[in-house]
């Protein structure tokens, strides 16, 4: 009988969702190709063609590994002096999703360590350990030794579905070896973070802060046990805190200034929104060799910045698929059904957007409302980032993730990569999403296979 409600509850709400199934997720930004490059592609008939050669430029800039200074080739120079990766595609893969290493003898590939310790920066952001900066990062250019290596050793635990069967779950424990400058601060907050897609950034920057601020009011009104929050953070260019939208905790406002961060954390190259090297005071050796090289900063121009951030624009979102199959509409109803259309949005639409007028006016399915939210102390990292606590984060964006295995060959999911999986991802959701979860754990096989269904074709 239980079941038998659920279903009809489905199928009622399948003709209230905003997404039919002939939608394009990212609009007029939308891409069919469901191939190993599908988080690769440039609308080209939606780019004027004076901008052409800088979308190739930043393209180019994205998947270049960069090199130590001085170099014979300046523009693409600066590497380090301490760095995770040498290129952007070393943790964004084709554009996609880095990973978890399986087990504490594999490196972090594609995934970093937030570092800080209690208090705030002079932002109101994390306040950065203090011989290590905001991030490990384990290696040195010639004369800097790495800062050291971090590890994950994964403990698991088995959920049990109704009507029988187990799943497991892994949670990560982070480990610290061979770190160069001694111990770490005995307060210390970690968080560790494995590289999101970049893809569909330019049309979620070109949603209006009203619009997400709404949001968060309808949701306060629904009463549902369900209460986004925006993050506001410091932009760096506006020189004032303005929404954060971006990131795994919304603490960047921009696409632009998402990537000058990225560029300075990951790899030490500094830009005009991020000018000073990563040199805490403990590392006098890293103080020596920028000294002894007479580096230039900031290292990356703003031009190049400007067509990093271009590039980042107007990267395609992949279609959603197989949105005629029965089980994939069952699934789409049972998603709203469980409730999770309340954080993970459906539909949103684009204003005015000067930095690329394409980008305006677009009727866009990223299932996301950029917000954070309560996600229980399961997911919990405890290390605050600006206004979002240790227990929130900001509803990742669903659209194209079922291609993920396709692009990236895995589909580990969360912050820190923890769960293999569609469903383990889901019954990792606790806080203000338990009542979804445990919705989804109620479902029959045949709900929970046509739920799965319906993300797999997104």
């Amino acid at each position: 009988m239980k079941q038998k409600f659920h279903t009809l509850l489905a199928l009622s709400l399948l003709s209230l969702l905003p997404l039919p199934v002939w939608a394009q997720a990212g609009g007029d930004f939308s891409t069919p190709d469901a191939s190993r490059e599908a988080y690769s592609q440039i609308p080209w008939q939606r780019i004027p063609e004076n901008l052409w050669d800088k979308v190739r430029s930043g393209r180019a800039l994205v998947r270049q590994t960069w090199v130590i200074s001085p170099s014979i080739e300046p523009r693409i120079a600066g590497l380090g002096p301490t760095y995770n990766r040498p290129a952007c595609i070393s943790c964004h893969p084709r554009n996609g999703r880095g990973e978890a290493p399986a087990t504490q003898d594999e490196p972090m590939r594609s995934m970093l360590v937030r570092l800080s310790i209690p208090g705030k920066d002079a932002h109101g952001g994390p306040n950065p350990e203090p011989a290590y900066g905001d991030q490990l990062n384990e290696f040195g250019i010639p004369g800097v030794p790495g800062e050291g290596e971090a590890c994950l050793e994964w403990e698991t635990r088995r959920e049990r579905l109704a009507g029988g069967g187990e799943v497991e779950l892994r949670a990560p424990k982070i480990r610290f070896r061979q770190l160069a400058h001694g111990a770490l601060h005995s307060k210390l907050m970690t968080s560790a973070r494995v590289a999101p897609p970049i893809f569909g950034l330019g049309l979620l920057e070109a949603v209006p802060e009203a619009d997400i601020l709404a949001l968060a009011k309808a949701q306060k009104a629904a009463r549902q046990g369900v209460q986004g929050q925006a993050n506001y953070v410091w932009d760096a260019a506006q020189q004032r805190h303005t929404l954060g939208r971006f990131g795994l905790k919304a603490n960047q406002p921009t696409v632009r200034q998402q990537i000058a961060g990225a560029l300075a954390g990951d790899m030490g190259i500094t830009s005009e929104l991020s000018p000073v090297p990563n040199c805490p005071p403990a590392q006098t050796a890293c103080a020596a060799i920028q000294g002894k090289i007479g580096e230039k900063h900031p290292e990356l121009s703003a031009a190049d910045l400007d067509e990093m951030t271009l590039y980042h624009y107007i990267l395609a979102v992949p279609e959603p698929r197989r949105q005629d199959e029965p089980q994939v509409k069952a699934g789409r109803a049972l998603f709203a059904a469980a409730g999770c259309v309340s954080c993970h949005q459906p539909e949103l639409k684009t204003g005015a957007f000067p930095a690329f007028p394409a980008l305006g006016g677009q009727t866009i399915h990223p299932y996301t409302d950029l917000l954070l939210h309560d996600m229980g102390q399961g997911l919990a990292d405890n290390r605050p980032d600006y206004r979002a606590s240790g227990r929130q984060w900001r509803t990742p964006p669903l659209w194209g993730i079922g291609l993920a295995q396709t692009v990236n060959g895995h589909a580990y999911l969360l912050h820190d990569g923890r769960a293999r999986n569609f469903l383990e991802a889901i019954l990792w959701h606790d806080g203000e999403a338990r009542k979804s979860k445990e919705r989804v754990r109620r479902m029959s096989t045949a709900e929970r296979e046509a739920l799965l269904a319906f993300l797999e074709a997104l």
